[in-house]
C-alpha cells in the first residue's frame, strides 16, 4: 500500500499500529470506526503485503451484506486476527433486520408487509428463534421432533397453496431424520421431493412426522409464515410481545466467513476470536452429499467453512439460533484448532470435519455395493492430501443440536486422520454426540469428553458412534468373511493407525454408550466410563477393549469374525455379557470384574474370562459421579487401574461454570432386556 495512503488513512484514526508491531483496524464504535462492515476491513487487511493485521469489531450487531471471503490467492497478509475490542460482545449476523408497519389480521395475528422477492426461512423477535406455522403445533416436551402426528401429511389437503412446505420425518428405521419439499400436481396430488438426508434410503417413519410452511397451520404463539407471492409477513406473537415495539431480525446467509485454499496454497494463519455468529439460514434441503457408506449425507458449508486452509483457528466464540452447522472444516485443512466455543440452539451439527471421498481408494457411496477382490485398489491408504489432519477440537460446549437435520453430532470425522478431540462437553443431541464416520484413515485421539443425553429422538447409534465399511468390509457377510479370511491385508488398508478413546464419559439411554458399529476396526478403548448404555463391539478387527467402567449395563459383541482378533479384558462391567452370534470370542476376553458368580459363570460357560471374578467394585461414591475403586475392590485383582474423575469435559472457566453434569444413575442389578436402545 502506498506510504502516503498509509500516513493519511493513520492520521484519520482508520488503523495503528500496535506495540506488537500488529496493524490493527477498527470496525465500529463509538468514534464511529474506520470501517463500517467487517466486509470492508478484512478486505484491506487482506491486501497488506506482509503484515500481521488484526481487524477489531467494536460493539454492536453487525449484518453481513454478503459473506466474508477470505481466499488463499487474495491473502497477502502474514496472518490475519478477526475479534472483538476488550470486554465488548459482537454479534455476526447472518441475518436482515426488517422494519415493518404490523396490522392486526386475525385470531391474535399480525401481518406486515415486506419487501418484494424476500425469501427466508429463520424468523427472530428479540433475538428468540419463533416457529415456522406447522402441524402438529410445536411441543417443547415432544421426544421427538417436537410434536408429531400420523395424520400430518392428510393436512396438505387442506392447504390452498403447498409449494412452499416440507415434510419432516424420522427415518423408516430412525437412523436419522429425513425432509422433504411439497408440492401438488395438476390434479391436486401431494408431491415430496427430498429425503437425501441420511445414506440409507428407506423413507421416512410415517409415525414420526411434522409439516410446516403453511398459513393454514398458523395458530398458535410464536408461529409465523411468509407469503412469498404477496410479499406479507403473518406473526402470532405470545404474550407480552408488542409487534410493532419488537426487533425482527430475518435470515439471509447461509455462510457467514469462508476461508477457502487448497493444498497447494492454503489460507495460513487466520484466527476468528471471540465473536457471536447468529441469524444463519436452515440448510436442510443441500444436506445430499453422501459420505462414503456411512449413514451420512452433509451439507458442506456453516456459518463458518474452512477449506483448504493450515494453522487457522476459531476461539471463545458462540454460535447460537442457527438453521444449519456451525463450523465445517472442509478437504485439506492441516493444524486448524476450535477451542473454547459455545455452540447450541442450531438447526444442524456443531463441528465436522469431513475429507473429499475422491482421495479413498475403491470409493463407495451406498452401504450395498460390492466390489469383488480384483477391482479393489490394494494400495494403502489415501491417493492425495485433500482431508483435514492433525486438527484440534478442544475444551468446547455444545448443546441442543441437531434441531431440523438429525444425523448430526457434535463432531462429526468423516474422511480424516490424526484429529484429536478433548475436553468437550456434548449433551442434548439427537443422535452421536461424537460420530466417526469410516475407518479413513485413522489415528484419532478421542479424550477426556462428557458426552450424555444422546440419541435422544433416533434409535440403534451410540453417545460415540463410529462406522469401518472401509475396502473390505461388505453387506454381504459371506462374501465378507470370505475375503478377509484369505486376504486379511484388507483390513488396515484406510484405518492404517489405530482410533484411540480414552478417559470419555458417556451415557445413551436409548442405544449404547460406546457403539462401534459395522466393521470399525483398529480401536484403543481404554479408561471409560460408561454410565448406562455399555460398550458394543459389531464386526471388526484390532480392537482393544481394557480398563472401563460399565454402569447397570455390561459388553454387546455382535456378530464378530472368527479371526477378529479382539481383545477385552481388565473391564468392570455390571451384568452379564449380551453377545449376538458369537462363534469365535476374539484374541482374549478375560480378567474382567463380574457383579456375582451368576453373571462369571455365564461367560465362562461360553469358554471365556477363566481368571475373571466377581464382587462388588468398590465404587467410592456413585450417587454423585465418584466410580474411584477403594483400596479393598477386588477389581485391583484382575489388573484394573483407577480412572480419574474429575478431567471430564470442559476445561475453560466460563463454560465449565453453565456446562450441565449427566445424571447419575441408582446401582441397579435387576436384568437388561436387549431392548433399552429402542425409542419408546
Amino acid at each position: 500500500m502506498d506510504v502516503m495512503k498509509n500516513f493519511l488513512l493513520l492520521a484519520a484514526g482508520l488503523y495503528a499500529v500496535s506495540a506488537t508491531g500488529q496493524t490493527v483496524l477498527h470496525v465500529g464504535g463509538s468514534s464511529g470506526g474506520a470501517y463500517k462492515t467487517i466486509n470492508d476491513a478484512v478486505n484491506d487487511a487482506l491486501q497488506r503485503k506482509n503484515e500481521n493485521v488484526v481487524v477489531q469489531v467494536h460493539k454492536g450487531v453487525y449484518y453481513l451484506p454478503r459473506n466474508i471471503e477470505i481466499n488463499a490467492g487474495d491473502m497477502k497478509c502474514n496472518s490475519l486476527q478477526i475479534k472483538p475490542a476488550a470486554n465488548e460482545q459482537v454479534t455476526v449476523s447472518a441475518g436482515r433486520p426488517l422494519a415493518l408497519n404490523w396490522k392486526p389480521y386475525r385470531n391474535g395475528i399480525y401481518v406486515a408487509n415486506v419487501p418484494a422477492g424476500i425469501r427466508f426461512e429463520r424468523l427472530y423477535v428479540n433475538d428468540v428463534p419463533q416457529i415456522l406455522a406447522r402441524y402438529p403445533d410445536y411441543d417443547s416436551s415432544a421426544a421427538v421432533l417436537n410434536g408429531t402426528s400420523p395424520d400430518a401429511i392428510k393436512r396438505i389437503d387442506k392447504w390452498k397453496d403447498a409449494g412452499n412446505g416440507y415434510v419432516h420425518a424420522l427415518h423408516l428405521h430412525r437412523w436419522g431424520g429425513n425432509s422433504y419439499r411439497v408440492s401438488k400436481d395438476n390434479n391436486g396430488k401431494i408431491k415430496l421431493e427430498g429425503g437425501w438426508q441420511t445414506n440409507r434410503p428407506d423413507g421416512m417413519n410415517e409415525k414420526y412426522v411434522y409439516v410446516e410452511n403453511s398459513l393454514e397451520e398458523l395458530d398458535a404463539p410464536h408461529e409465523w409464515f411468509l407469503d412469498t407471492k404477496n410479499n406479507q409477513l403473518y406473526y402470532y406473537p405470545p404474550a407480552g410481545i408488542q409487534p410493532g415495539k419488537a426487533k425482527v431480525v430475518a435470515s439471509n446467509l447461509k455462510n457467514s466467513i469462508t476461508l477457502k485454499g487448497d493444498a497447494t496454497h492454503p489460507v495460513r494463519n487466520v484466527k476468528i476470536q471471540g465473536l457471536r455468529f447468529a441469524h444463519n439460514e436452515r440448510t436442510f434441503m443441500e444436506t445430499a452429499e453422501p459420505l462414503l457408506r456411512s449413514d451420512w449425507t452433509i451439507y458442506r458449508n456453516g456459518a463458518l467453512l474452512l477449506d483448504g486452509t493450515e494453522d487457522c483457528s476459531i476461539s471463545d466464540c458462540e454460535f447460537e439460533g442457527l438453521g444449519g452447522n456451525a463450523i465445517m472444516i472442509s478437504n485439506y485443512s492441516k493444524r486448524d484448532t476450535v477451542n473454547g466455543c459455545h455452540i447450541h440452539h442450531i438447526g444442524a451439527n456443531a463441528i465436522c470435519l469431513v475429507g473429499d471421498p475422491k482421495v479413498v481408494r475403491s470409493a463407495r457411496d451406498k452401504y450395498e455395493a460390492l466390489l469383488p477382490y480384483n477391482a479393489i485398489d490394494k494400495y494403502p491408504g489415501p491417493k492425495d492430501e485433500n482431508f483435514p489432519q492433525h486438527c484440534l477440537i478442544t475444551d468446547n460446549l455444545v448443546h441442543h443440536i441437531g434441531q431440523f437435520e438429525k444425523q448430526v453430532a457434535g463432531v462429526e470425522l468423516a474422511i480424516c486422520a490424526g484429529i484429536t478431540v478433548s475436553h468437550n462437553s456434548i449433551y442434548d443431541v439427537p443422535r452421536a454426540g461424537i460420530n466417526v464416520g469410516d475407518g479413513c484413515f485413522g489415528g484419532h485421539l478421542i479424550e477426556y469428553n462428557d458426552v450424555f443425553n444422546t440419541v435422544l429422538e433416533t434409535s440403534d447409534h451410540g453417545a460415540f458412534n463410529s462406522w469401518g465399511r472401509d475396502r473390505y468390509w461388505s453387506a454381504d457377510r459371506i462374501f465378507m468373511d470370505s475375503i478377509t479370511t484369505v486376504h486379511p491385508e484388507l483390513i488396515l488398508l484406510d484405518v492404517q493407525v489405530p482410533v484411540t478413546l480414552r478417559n470419555n464419559r458417556f451415557r445413551c439411554d436409548h442405544g449404547w454408550d460406546i457403539d462401534l458399529d459395522d466393521g470399525s476396526s483398529n480401536y484403543r478403548i481404554y479408561n471409560n466410563v460408561c454410565l448406562n448404555g455399555g460398550i458394543k463391539l459389531r464386526e471388526g478387527f484390532l480392537r482393544v477393549v481394557e480398563n472401563n467402567i460399565m454402569i447397570n449395563n455390561t459388553f454387546h459383541p455382535h456378530v464378530w469374525f472368527r479371526n477378529s482378533e479382539d481383545v477385552f479384558r481388565h473391564n468392570i462391567v455390571s451384568r452379564a455379557f449380551l453377545p449376538v452370534e458369537i462363534p469365535v470370542w476374539g484374541r482374549e476376553v478375560d480378567y474382567n470384574l463380574f457383579p456375582d458368580n451368576d453373571a462369571l459363570q455365564k461367560s465362562q460357560q461360553r469358554n471365556t474370562d477363566a481368571h475373571s471374578l466377581a464382587g462388588d467394585p468398590g465404587f467410592t461414591d456413585p450417587a454423585k459421579g465418584n466410580y474411584w475403586l477403594k483400596s479393598n475392590s477386588p477389581a485391583f485383582e484382575i489388573g484394573f487401574r483407577n480412572i480419574p474423575m474429575n478431567q471430564f469435559g470442559v476445561l475453560k472457566p466460563s463454560l465449565k461454570k453453565i456446562a450441565r453434569q449427566p445424571v447419575f444413575p441408582p446401582l441397579v442389578k435387576s436384568g437388561y432386556d436387549g431392548n433399552e436402545y429402542l425409542l419408546k
